[in-house]
């Protein structure tokens, strides 16, 4: 019988829980800080309320979450880096009843609780002790998608679905009580709150939440010989690449021992350039751990600790079910890209408030995910979603991802995002922009003969601009339709 993850927490007691630059707590202070603010969320909202959570990583975060859970609320995390518009789109469409803060969150919070009339209650509040045991099948927390492909959907996860996603982790990667992890992810997001923030809670394992990112921070827990795990985007590994980089050979050697000591070091969340990848294994030994995952399904896809094939993103999690179909539906063999569909335990229930989006999303029981994929003996590779990375240029199909990681093999190129451009002779024009290495100027022209060398005819970009940054979200995903726009 799965099991709750609030029902999980105060089995490890003094094991310290969670560290954050307010202190350290153990799990028996994070359960009864917990059922203190159950106590007054169990006055001031209902069963089955979204209850909005603008609260700083660590203590604060998993209180408020746990607590919504002990109140049989529905949480919905939110970014206090987001802009108030977003802020007020997320509480308008959820029908948030409160808002639980952080002290630091409190002005920003007011703000955006009183155009909404909502009450803001303070995380820290303590109201008569209560803790329940809500429901498998009771919803557990709403998370936004990143909104690159449109307006952001309230995604509903279950307590048994987040359990399913948990679970599913701990057997894959070997989670365990001595584990230590640090946080540098935001929380309005699977990857940070539920493989970072969650797992470790699961198992009665400390997660590090400093806050923020500071990359030579970062370097020096690792440095420390304490962390066992590190989870993070190919943004993040990139920034702790450049920070090495800049160091002295004293620093280097010594960050670099201590990162050799992890266990285990995981990249997700938007495609890894090869190139990361290849510096990173220089610099640590580690070759990253590449994983598939989405808000709809948390992690669907991994490579496995002992095997790990640049490029691929593995096999299903414990209790996936995977099929690759094309335009009909219909299975294809390995080696022929098709649409991933996907079915578990792990899949949320639906998209708030969105009954014909959710019907869409489906087909007899399996999750449409949008990726385009191909299976081959290494795994599964993705070749990018199939509304704004496969693009449709002179009949032919070609991958934006595939053509993103050639580019970022030319020396001019530091970064780079390749898009569909409507074209009424074409159906679609490939287009790229890119972001130039230091010091260089890029050439359009020079940069498509080199195309031509590299890439089938049909895949060479004939629209070039070049951009000081690409548009990206929180998690470090380009938002393609935002470079759409650019061109």
């Amino acid at each position: 019988m799965t099991t709750t993850l609030a029902r999980r927490v105060p089995a490890f007691g003094s094991r310290t829980a969670i560290v954050d630059p307010l202190g350290s707590w153990t799990y028996t202070t994070i359960d009864r800080h917990a059922a203190a603010l159950a106590g007054t969320l169990r006055i001031t909202a209902t069963p089955g309320d979204r209850v909005a959570l603008l609260c700083t990583p660590g203590h604060d975060a998993v209180v408020a979450l746990l607590a919504c859970w002990h109140a049989g609320t529905i949480a919905v995390p939110m970014l206090a880096q987001h802009p108030p518009a977003e802020l007020a789109y997320t509480l308008d469409d959820s029908g948030a009843s409160v808002v639980v803060a952080s002290g630091v969150h409190w002005a920003l919070a007011e703000r955006v609780a009183a155009a909404a009339r909502l009450r803001v209650v303070d995380v820290t509040a303590a109201g008569p002790s209560h803790r329940a045991d809500p429901r498998l099948d009771q919803p557990a927390m709403m998370i936004y998608t990143s909104g690159t492909t449109g307006r952001p959907k309230g995604v509903v996860h279950t307590h048994a679905s987040l359990a399913a996603q948990v679970d599913g982790m701990i057997e894959a990667w070997e989670w365990a009580a001595d584990d230590r992890i640090v946080l540098v992810l935001p929380l309005n997001h699977v990857h940070g709150i539920v493989n970072v923030t969650l797992c470790p809670l699961a198992v009665g394992a400390c997660c590090e939440a400093p806050g923020a990112f500071d990359p030579d921070a970062v370097w020096e827990r690792f440095a420390s010989g304490e962390i066992t795990v590190f989870m993070a985007v190919p943004t993040i590994y990139a920034r702790l690449v450049t920070a090495w980089d800049a160091a002295d050979g004293p620093t280097q050697a010594r960050w670099s021992q201590g990162a050799r000591a992890l266990r285990l070091m995981v990249s997700g969340s938007a495609a890894l350039p090869v190139s990361t990848l290849e510096r990173w294994r220089t610099i640590t030994g580690h070759v990253l751990l590449e994983r598939y995952g989405m808000t709809e399904v948390g992690m669907a896809l991994s490579n496995s600790i002992e095997r790990r094939i640049p490029g691929h993103v593995g096999e299903p999690f414990p209790g996936v079910a995977v099929r690759v179909v094309d335009d009909q539906g219909v299975d294809v063999a390995d080696g022929t890209a098709g649409e991933l569909l996907l079915r578990g335990p792990q899949l949320f229930v639906g998209y708030w408030r969105r009954p014909d989006d959710t019907a869409s999303a489906f087909t007899d029981g399996w999750f449409r995910t949008g990726d385009v994929a191909v299976h081959d003996h290494d795994g599964f590779r993705l070749l990018g979603r199939s509304s704004v990375d496969i693009i449709k240029t002179g009949g032919e199909k070609v991958s934006a991802l595939e053509i993103e990681e050639v580019l970022r093999t030319h020396p001019a190129i530091a970064d780079c995002a390749v898009v569909g451009i409507d074209d009424d002779e074409w159906g679609q024009r490939v287009a790229a922009a890119v972001v130039a290495a230091p010091g260089v100027t890029v050439d359009s022209d020079a940069l498509r003969a080199w195309g031509k060398t590299q890439l089938a005819a049909a895949k060479v970009p004939t629209l070039w601009i070049v951009v000081a940054a690409l548009p990206r979200n929180a998690l470090g995903k380009v938002v393609k339709p935002d470079v759409t726009r650019l061109f």
